[in-house]
């Protein structure tokens, strides 16, 4: 093979190996986004449930808190709804933290997504730097042997890269149990 046809192979596959990597991380951060968004999507529909059902128990008792405040006695009936409110806005409660819990996950895909792309920086940052030391001037071997280095290096940092990111968002709570998306 002509040192041509090795040069040009060798940045074939280095430019290829760029693309690939650099394609699989960015969908993998889209993945992370849209999850992300899903995510809180639910838990703010979830939280805005729980509010508004604490607010309509509260309000369905109203007249009779309003009774109350005012020194009256509250009927029999009365007294039963207002003992009933307590565990109604406790599950309420408990909805609204169990949603709250989505801040965990989030955060996590957040964090993936930002090492996803601090690891893209960092791949590129490394093509550039070795990239840099191939002059106008070099010669072909010169310039395998650089392709070569650089090939290596990128392929470490990958694998690096994908080693410490986990695939899935985990959410550990006494209460709840384990959760495990994605």
């Amino acid at each position: 093979m002509t040192r041509k046809k090795i040069l040009g192979s060798h940045v074939k596959r280095l430019l290829s190996g760029v693309s690939a990597h650099g394609r699989r991380h960015l969908s993998e951060v889209e993945t992370d986004l849209v999850q992300t968004t899903l995510l809180l999507e639910e838990a703010v529909g979830k939280l805005t449930s729980s509010f508004m059902a604490i607010h309509s128990a509260v309000d369905a008792n109203q007249a009779t808190i309003d009774r109350l405040l005012a020194g009256q006695a509250p009927t029999p009936d009365e007294s039963a709804r207002l003992n009933a409110m307590s565990g109604e806005i406790g599950q309420h409660v408990n909805t609204a933290i169990t949603s709250m819990q989505f801040q965990d996950m989030t955060s996590q895909l957040l964090d993936r997504t930002l090492r996803r792309v601090t690891g893209l920086r960092d791949f590129l940052t490394t093509l550039s730097e070795h990239g840099a030391d191939i002059l106008p001037e070099s010669d072909s071997d010169e310039i395998v042997e650089r392709l070569g280095k650089v090939s290596m290096a990128l392929a470490i940092q990958s694998m690096e890269l994908r080693s410490v990111l986990r695939k899935s968002v985990e959410q550990k709570h006494l209460e709840s149990g384990d959760v495990e998306l994605f």
